[in-house]
């Protein structure tokens, strides 16, 4: 977090912080502030978010404001030392603004407008919509934003929910193409237009995107919506900064699934990422568990630890969660309150990888609206129960902790690459099957999901790296050993260079599938045998490729597993096969190659191996695992993440399962959160759903 933003924002580096969502005006008895501002700070809870879901209540109708309403909430967090993140209301338009500009409804790709009745059904590149966002952003932030309790504020909220297809957008399009790329006819070239008569002979003639079926096309639409996603949250920032002082921070919360969205763009205009952490409880926490991937919420643990690491990618720093569920999630379908610990173990697993806040959705469970099933640390009857005393002891913890934990910062051994570019231009074409006929527009999060859940397996801390932020090959070794790029598919020849330069100067990379073979204009390479640029280096290639619609066996170091998905038919020219497929035609090419490069290694995935497997292969690729945890576990059940800071490393220990898991300490530990003690050789027994807080 920068420094430049004042001292309230360095004071988030003291220790981690508890906080939730407050709207005291969806309470049916909002008399009750003093008794909320009480029992959350009796619970240790220090931070709470509010206003910016109710445009129509700060605006009830057209020009008419009412502001003061908030100022008790305000008063009475500052009363109780509790700090407040304002949001401005700009994602939940008042009714009166959809039904006097009916124009401003955001348009889909089938032509068709979105009905008022959600949130988020608003054209926010319109300057019609811009004058009236900026007159109630200006209203809210010049009445509250110097309130002394408030700290911070967050523009809008979720951005980038709509592929905007409104015609003013689509015609701005083109101008975005002709800027880019100056003429007609180098657009021709790089699209490759020639194809079914697509040739342009002029600007007007560029079809709408409702149309198109041009990979090269969407992928330049989804980086035009992105960038129109981050300068609404720009323009925000630029009023807001006008407003507050400077020792208030902006932040946005973030939806990381949001098909408008590049992250890194919307993050490098805010002083501090936030985002949600949604997650399924109950058994989805049990490590072993595999879960679907590719929703908005995280079904399985690993899905949970990545999650946590993308989001620390944002800015590369340390972040606010500022949602993550307290007693459920979603629809009624989905309640499952988590089981006794889990709370406490989600919250610390946040805090190890990078969370400065962990903040609930949300304080009391509504009572009416679309998420009256989203359970908050109060449920409907508003009365402390299992999940506020959960919540309360970990506060304890954190405020326990925080001396450990001031300043210290989340470790990793293995980066992992992620891509907007790919994740969209897999969205468009998905290699891997979905439901029926259709393929999966997941793909890309599959993929790399499959590899970070291996990363995990093996005992390993992991954390993202966008490919955006890839900008020195010998920064990029300082930082992480062992790199993984897996599903790359929309790659850049200075992205590939940079990985091979890594390599050369003795990083392990280990290449998934796809990886190279198209490049960031949304073609696929003529180059041949693929991955583009980094073939002579892994000595090993393909030209063939398949969809698997069946599993095939495939042997590793005499285990046989299987490959499923996809498959790059890899020829181990000057590399060693370390696995092959066991099958009477696929059986011609390896699933595996390694090589050594100088003081680097280049290890080649062709296809997605099975759970067990992909994690041997990861394991063997990144060598011993660095930091090297305190005790001695099998790593799918038990984890130990790490931070460290100015008074040594500390070690966020987990038991994912549902019965008791013993160790060996290999170092003598000792509790952050209480007055336990361990001597090396000690075995310990980390009870069901337990996470244990250590320092050496």
């Amino acid at each position: 977090m920068p420094e430049a933003t004042g001292d309230r924002l360095h004071a988030w580096r003291a220790g981690p912080r508890l906080g939730a969502a407050y709207y005291n005006e969806y309470l049916p008895d909002p008399d009750r502030l003093a008794e909320d501002l009480s029992l959350m700070r009796a619970a240790g809870i220090t931070c709470i978010r509010v206003g910016e879901s109710v445009w129509s209540t700060w605006e009830p109708s057209d020009g008419r404001f009412d502001l003061d309403w908030l100022t008790p909430v305000l008063d009475g967090a500052a009363e109780h030392g509790i700090d407040v993140i304002l949001g401005t209301p700009t994602y939940a338009v008042p009714p009166w603004l959809s039904r006097k500009h009916p124009q401003l409804a955001v348009v889909g790709r089938n032509g068709r407008t979105v009905p008022w009745g959600a949130r988020q059904e608003v054209d926010y590149t319109s300057e019609l919509f811009r004058g009236y966002a900026e007159r109630v952003i200006r209203a809210v932030l010049g009445r509250h934003g110097r309130h002394p309790a408030v700290v911070g504020v967050q523009l809008d909220n979720e951005p980038g929910l709509h592929l905007i297809h409104n015609d003013h957008v689509v015609e701005r399009f083109r101008t975005w193409l002709a800027d880019r790329y100056g003429d007609v006819d180098a657009l021709n070239r790089a699209w490759g237009l020639a194809y079914w008569s697509h040739r342009l002979s002029g600007w007007d003639d560029l079809w709408t995107p409702a149309g198109n079926t041009t990979p090269a096309y969407d992928l330049a639409w989804r980086r035009f919506q992105a960038e129109l996603t981050a300068e609404f949250v720009g323009w925000q920032a630029g009023i807001a900064r006008e407003l507050l002082g400077p020792e208030t921070f902006l932040t946005t919360c973030m939806a990381y699934q949001r098909p408008a969205m590049d992250d890194v763009a919307v993050g490098s205009v805010l002083d501090v990422a936030s985002g949600n952490a949604y997650y399924l409880a109950q058994d989805a926490l049990h490590a072993v568990r595999d879960g679907a991937g590719g929703r908005w919420y995280a079904d399985d643990v690993a899905q949970l630890v990545l999650m946590a690491d993308r989001m620390r990618a944002t800015r590369d720093d340390a972040f606010l969660m500022t949602e993550t569920g307290a007693a459920s999630i979603g629809p009624a379908h989905l309640t499952r309150p988590p089981y006794a610990g889990q709370l406490a173990q989600v919250a610390w697993l946040l805090v190890a990888r990078g969370a400065r806040l962990v903040s609930y959705w949300h304080w009391h469970t509504l009572h009416s609206g679309a998420e009256v099933h989203w359970g908050g640390i109060l449920g409907h009857g508003l009365r402390p129960g299992r999940v506020y005393d959960e919540i309360a002891g970990i506060g304890r913890q954190f405020a326990a902790a925080a001396p450990w934990l001031a300043d210290a910062e989340a470790e990793a051994g293995v980066g992992i690459v992620y891509a907007h570019d790919s994740e969209w231009m897999m969205a468009f074409e998905p290699p891997l099957p979905g439901p029926g006929e259709s393929g999966d527009r997941g793909s890309y999060a599959r993929i790399v999901g499959a590899f970070g859940r291996a990363v995990l397996d093996a005992g390993h801390q992991a954390a993202f790296v966008n490919e955006r932020q890839l900008t020195d090959a010998g920064d990029l070794l300082r930082r992480f050993p062992v790199v993984v790029v897996a599903g790359l598919i929309a790659a850049s020849d200075r992205t590939l260079a940079l990985l091979a330069e890594y390599v050369e100067a003795g990083g392990r990379l280990v290449v998934g599938p796809r990886t190279g073979y198209g490049d960031d204009e949304g073609r696929m390479r003529a180059t041949s045998p693929a991955p583009a640029v980094l073939h002579d280096l892994a000595g090993a290639g393909y030209e063939e490729f398949a969809a698997l619609a069946e599993p095939v066996p495939v042997e590793f170091d005499g285990a046989t597993g299987e490959a499923r998905g996809w498959m790059d038919a890899l020829v181990a020219e000057d590399a060693e096969a370390v696995a092959r497929y066991r099958h009477p035609h696929f059986g011609t090419w390896a699933a595996v190659t390694r090589r050594q490069v100088g003081r680097g290694e280049v290890t080649v995935v062709g296809t997605l191996l099975d759970r067990t497997l992909l994690a041997r292969v990861v394991a063997e690729a990144a060598g011993a695992v660095s930091p090297e945890p305190p005790l001695s576990v099998e790593p799918l059940e038990v984890t130990a993440h790490s931070v460290v800071g100015p008074r040594g490393r500390v070690w966020v220990v987990h038991n994912w399962a549902p019965e008791p898991r013993s160790a060996r300490l290999e170092r003598a530990v000792a509790s952050v959160v209480d007055d336990c003690r361990h001597d090396a050789g000690a075995s310990v027994t980390l009870e069901p759903w337990a996470v244990r807080v250590w320092r050496e």
